[in-house]
């Protein structure tokens, strides 16, 4: 009797204990935890890509934490992350989707960041897809379009080039313009070498040139340098004189000098008008006495 219920009470244990082991290992595969010190970030993605809720979160590599929650509000999908309280996250921390496995596995990886300031939990943060196969696929499915694109037009291009190399003609033209290519490099190099000494000749008289110029200025610094000084004494002399010819031309139009009166005031106009026609008809009345009796002249003489 002893017997059994030593037996009942070691098989009890063993249930209790396979339960435990049981609730131990249902919690860690559903992220099942009885403290809530977890820390949430909240993220927002353009496509999750095949994301599931309690999928693994990693920090380098390390799980840390897991889905919370997925969920899709207009055009973009939010996700709820919960991470270990133990993660050290910074502003410029980055979220990305990655691949686990060939079978197209996803779990969200983690890079801390570096900066010198924290992680804002109550804002939303951008998360990154990284390209898997399938996406990989699926970019490669989008570009056949453009390479069967591309291979038209190569195999268009081979075709015309090909037609230009069966045309007789045109492979005669080309040969001919090679050989005149040929023949003008050969002479070009003859000539060359045929003038070899005049060139080194015109080169070291060049040389000369420029040494000899580079001295003359060298010793003539002095001189040039009180020339130039000289030149702009004159330029701006020159400016002050054009400066006082454009006062007086000023003064002369707004008529504020004897020139301009001459030239503006219409009343001095219109007395030498005046006195040019009275002048005008004296000559004319002394050329008819000349031309007819003469001048009389009645003069009282003491």
């Amino acid at each position: 009797m002893k017997n059994e219920r030593k037996t009942e009470i070691k098989v009890g244990i063993t249930t209790v204990i396979s339960l435990i082991i049981f609730i131990w290992i249902l919690a860690w595969a559903k992220n099942l935890t009885l403290t809530s010190d977890d820390i949430i970030v909240n993220l927002t993605f353009e496509n999750v890509s095949g994301l599931e809720v309690d999928d693994q979160v990693t920090v380098k590599g390390l799980r840390k934490g897991f889905v919370d929650d997925i969920y899709l509000d207009g055009n973009k999908i939010f996700v709820k992350i919960s991470v270990d309280n133990n993660v050290d996250l910074r502003k410029d921390a980055k979220f990305w989707i990655a691949t686990t496995d060939l079978m197209g596995g996803k779990k969200i990886e983690i890079i801390p960041g570096e900066s010198i300031e924290m992680l804002d939990l109550n804002s939303l943060h951008t998360g990154l897809i990284q390209p898997d196969l399938n996406s990989m696929m699926a970019i490669a499915g989008s570009m056949m379009s453009d390479v069967e694109t591309i291979v038209d037009d190569l195999k268009i291009t081979f075709s015309t080039v090909n037609n230009y190399l069966s045309d007789d003609e045109m492979m005669i033209d080309l040969k001919s313009s090679l050989r005149n290519l040929k023949n003008l490099t050969e002479k070009f190099n003859a000539l060359i070498t045929d003038n070899s000494d005049n060139i080194t000749r015109i080169t070291e008289n060049i040389a000369a040139i420029s040494e000899e110029s580079r001295t003359f200025f060298d010793e003539n610094r002095e001189s040039l340098d009180s020339s130039i000084k000289k030149f702009n004494i004159i330029l701006s002399k020159s400016d002050s004189l054009v400066s006082r010819f454009n006062f007086l031309a000023a003064e002369t139009m707004e008529g504020n000098n004897n020139l301009g009166r001459i030239l503006y005031d219409d009343s001095l106009m219109i007395n030498m008008q005046e006195t040019l026609k009275i002048l005008n008809e004296l000559s004319k009345l002394v050329l008819y006495q000349i031309k007819t009796d003469g001048f009389k002249v009645d003069a009282n003489i003491w």
